[in-house]
C-alpha cells in the first residue's frame, strides 16, 4: 500500500511561523526529506523516530540531484510511509513543486500542498515594506535573480513598465540585476532594500537605491532584494541612501497619510509616529 507526500512549507525562518498542519506533520510524519535553507531549529520539531534526509543545496553546490530527490520521495512513499517534503518558504514559489508533482503523478502516489509563508511576505514583514499600496503600485511580481540553463532571460523591461513592486529571489549578482533594471528604464533614485535571512536572528535590512546597489555588502544567502516606492515605508532603524532625497515624502506628509489610512486625527498620528 502506498504512502502519501506532503509537500510543506517551514516559512521563511522563524518556527513561530509555521502553520499548525505544517507543525502537526513534522511531528507525525515517517519521513522528513527537507532543503538546506529550513533550520535547525525547527527540523528540532520532526519526530525522532523519523527518517531525515537533507536534500538540499547551498551556493549552487548540489548534494542531490532533483532526480534522486524524486526516488527517493517516491520510493520511500511507495513502502506505504508519510513524506513530508520540507521546503523553505512557500512550495509553490520557486520551490521546485511542479516537478516533484510530476514525479508523484508518475509514480501514481497520493500527495498534497500544506502552504507556508513565502520568503517575500516574510522579509517585507521583517523591513516593514508594504508589497502594495493604493498610491503607489498595485501590482507585485515575484522574479528569480537566476534561470536554470536553456531558460529565457527575464525580459525587465515587461515588468520594468507595469509599475509593479519586484520582489528578486536569489539576487546572487545584485549589481547586474540593477543594471538591467535601469536599463529597463528605471531610475537610479529608485528605492531597494536587501533583505537577508529574514525573520531570522540573524536578519540583516538593507536601505538603497538602484544606483547604489553595486555598492553594497555582500549578505549571506537566502536574501531577496525588493525594487519599488514602497520601500519608501520601511519601518526605521536603518538609515537608507536615499533618506535625505528631494523626492522622499517629508514627515509631516507621511503623518497626514497616516492619519487618512488609520482613520485617526493628524495629532493622534504624529504622537504615534513619535513613540
Amino acid at each position: 500500500m502506498n504512502g502519501k507526500v506532503y509537500l510543506v512549507g517551514a516559512g521563511p525562518g522563524d518556527p513561530d511561523l509555521l502553520t499548525l498542519k505544517a507543525l502537526r506533520l513534522l511531528r507525525s510524519a515517517d519521513a522528513v526529506l527537507h532543503d538546506d535553507l529550513v533550520g535547525p531549529v525547527i527540523l528540532k520539531l520532526v519526530s525522532p523516530a523519523a527518517q531525515v534526509h537533507n536534500v538540499g543545496k547551498r551556493s549552487g553546490v548540489k548534494k542531490i540531484t532533483q532526480e534522486d530527490i524524486n526516488f527517493l520521495m517516491t520510493s520511500l512513499a511507495g513502502l506505504g510511509l508519510i513524506v513530508v517534503r520540507l521546503k523553505s518558504g512557500d512550495p509553490l514559489i520557486f520551490g521546485r513543486a511542479g516537478e516533484e508533482i510530476e514525479a508523484l503523478r508518475r509514480a501514481n502516489i497520493d500527495y498534497e500542498i500544506v502552504p507556508g509563508v513565502t520568503a517575500a511576505f516574510g522579509a517585507a514583514a521583517a523591513a516593514g515594506i508594504p508589497l502594495t499600496h493604493r498610491q503607489l503600485s498595485h501590482a507585485v511580481v515575484f522574479l528569480a535573480g537566476q534561470h536554470a540553463a536553456g531558460i529565457q532571460e527575464t525580459d525587465w523591461q515587461k515588468f520594468v513598465s507595469s509599475g509593479a513592486t519586484l520582489v528578486i529571489y536569489m539576487p546572487h549578482d545584485p549589481g547586474a540585476i540593477a543594471s538591467k533594471l535601469k536599463r529597463a528604464g528605471l531610475e537610479d533614485e529608485m528605492p531597494c532594500a536587501i533583505v537577508s535571512r529574514a525573520t531570522t536572528a540573524d536578519q540583516q535590512v538593507h536601505l538603497t537605491t538602484l544606483a547604489e546597489i553595486p555598492h553594497t555588502p555582500r549578505f549571506s544567502a537566502p536574501s531577496l532584494l525588493i525594487v519599488g516606492d514602497v520601500v519608501r515605508f520601511a519601518k526605521p532603524g536603518v538609515l537608507p541612501a536615499w533618506s535625505h532625497s528631494a523626492n522622499v515624502v517629508p514627515l509631516a506628509e507621511m503623518q497626514m497619510l497616516l492619519a487618512q489610512s488609520a482613520f485617526m486625527k493628524p495629532e493622534a498620528a504624529e504622537e504615534r509616529v513619535a513613540r
